[in-house]
């Protein structure tokens, strides 16, 4: 039950840190997913203008990621999936 607790906070502090990088995104015509929290990594699917964009993975890393571990911690990485 706890690790079930820990799980549903850990998705909600993600859920917010994607949420405060989602306006930098929607600007340049783009959008982040959430699709799964998965122990310590956080995979999501980047969307519009910033699906296939040079840019991304340098988004990902640099911003989505760090953003992420900013909110959540215990989060150690942060995957794109199609």
């Amino acid at each position: 039950m706890e690790k079930q607790l820990q799980q549903e906070e850990t998705v909600t502090k993600v859920l917010l840190a994607l949420e405060s990088i989602r306006p930098f995104l929607n600007k340049d015509g783009g959008d982040i997913e959430l699709i799964d929290v998965r122990d310590h990594t956080v995979l999501v699917k980047l969307i519009g203008n910033c699906n296939g964009c040079p840019m991304s993975f340098s988004t990902m890393k640099l911003g989505v990621e760090n953003t992420v571990k900013q909110f959540a911690p215990e989060i150690t990485e942060v995957l794109a999936v199609d």
